[in-house]
Parts: structure tokens; C-alpha cells; sequence
């Protein structure tokens, strides 16, 4: 029997890399054309966030209605997302993932306490953690579908917003970037881990894309942690 030491990390993966793409491509025949649906949910999240700035500067609507409505949107592909993907697919090849879907259902609700409340969340913030919202949510809408023909697979097996879960929580984590609220800190772990775990599971595989996950989670906390430097240097 050899050393348990001499056994790597991809000696415990439970399904090859062919396994894990071909899971994406039956998952997005099945749901088809619901991609539509949620890409265009994601831009006109977008457009709601860049729009309810301008008008919280100019004071002349107020800006509660946008976020909650975007957090009652979030909320629904967070459950969509656990339930189809995570419970119904993603189990049947990692029995991990059937507990990991929970967290995404808590996730959900989460989301929607933060639609009921009234200052759960707003969507004002500016400067740098905004650009790194932007750049997170750009990403997630048209970035990472992109990967799959990058990597020489087939469109069909791409990963979209909404959909599959890297992109739903890079997506939701730009958006929490550009926002304020009570419960921020509650919205931001699970999204967060997610991108880790995944991106440790992508590395195990020997697949790029672990690159992004690890990047936005880099990202996050680097945008997370910027107010307080800034504040610690100012008052230095």
C-alpha cells in the first residue's frame, strides 16, 4: 500500500476534468434559454446601479426601490442556482456539493431580509471598490462564458451568469463591491468561499480558470480592506 504522503491532491478528485465539462454542457441543454433570461437579468442590474447613482447625486428618486429589487433578483438565482445545479447535478458527481447547497439556499434568504429591510441595500458606493465591482461584474456576464471556447472547449459548456456557480457568485460579489448596507458583511462570505473552494477544486483539475476564482477573491479583499487603510493612513 503506498505512504499516504505520496499521494497528490488530484489523486482524491472524485470525476476527471472530461466529466466535470461534460456536467456544464447537459446542465445548460437542460435549462436553455433560461441563459437569456439571466444574462439579461445581470445587465439590467448594471444599468439599475449605474443609473441609481446618478440619481441619488442629483436627489431626484429614491434609491431603496433599485436595490431592492436587485437583491429580490440575487435572491432567486441563488436559490435556482443551489437548487438545479449544486443539489440536482453537481452531487450526482461530488457528494460534497449537496452540502454546499444549503449555503447558497442561506445565501437566498439572506438576500431577501436584505430586500425587506430598509437600508439592507444600497447601491451608492464610488471610487476604487466601485471600479472593482464593475470590473468583477463585467466579468462574470461576459468573461467567463468566454473561457470555455479559450480553453478549447465548446460553447456549450460555458458557464453563465445566473446559471453555473462561479459566475453567480463573481457576479454577486462585483455587485456587493457597489454597494452599503446592514447586512453586507453577512452577503459577502458565502459568495466568497464559494470562489475559493471552487478555485481550489479548478487548480486540482489543472484548469485556468481556478485563476479567476482566486483573482476575485484577492480582489474582494483587497477592495474590502481599502476604506480602512485609507483611514489608517489619513489619520497617520
Amino acid at each position: 500500500m503506498s505512504e499516504w504522503w505520496s499521494y497528490r491532491p488530484e489523486d482524491f478528485l472524485l470525476f476527471s476534468p472530461r466529466v466535470y465539462w461534460r456536467m456544464f454542457e447537459l446542465h445548460n441543454a437542460a435549462v436553455w434559454p433560461l441563459q437569456l433570461l439571466t444574462l439579461a437579468a445581470g445587465v439590467v442590474m448594471i444599468v439599475l446601479v449605474a443609473r441609481g447613482q446618478h440619481d441619488h447625486e442629483r436627489a431626484e428618486q429614491p434609491w431603496g426601490a433599485y436595490g431592492r429589487w436587485i437583491a429580490i433578483v440575487l435572491a432567486v438565482i441563488w436559490a435556482f442556482v443551489g437548487w438545479s445545479f449544486l443539489w440536482s447535478r453537481y452531487a450526482t458527481i461530488n457528494w460534497a456539493a449537496a452540502y454546499v447547497a444549503p449555503a447558497f439556499a442561506l445565501e437566498a434568504l439572506l438576500l431577501l431580509v436584505a430586500a425587506v429591510l430598509a437600508d439592507g441595500l444600497t447601491f451608492d458606493r464610488r471610487g476604487r471598490v466601485a471600479w472593482a465591482g464593475y470590473l468583477l461584474l463585467v466579468f462574470a456576464l461576459a468573461g467567463q462564458p468566454l473561457l470555455a471556447p479559450l480553453q478549447g472547449r465548446t460553447w456549450a459548456s460555458s458557464e453563465i451568469f445566473g446559471i453555473a456557480p462561479d459566475p453567480t457568485a463573481i457576479g454577486t460579489l462585483g455587485l456587493l463591491l457597489l454597494a452599503r448596507g446592514r447586512l453586507l458583511p453577512w452577503l459577502v462570505p458565502i459568495p466568497l468561499l464559494w470562489c475559493l473552494l471552487s478555485g481550489m477544486a479548478l487548480r486540482t483539475m489543472g484548469a485556468p480558470e481556478a485563476v479567476a476564482s482566486f483573482a476575485t477573491v484577492v480582489l474582494v479583499l483587497a477592495a474590502l480592506f481599502a476604506p480602512f487603510r485609507d483611514r489608517r493612513d489619513a489619520s497617520a
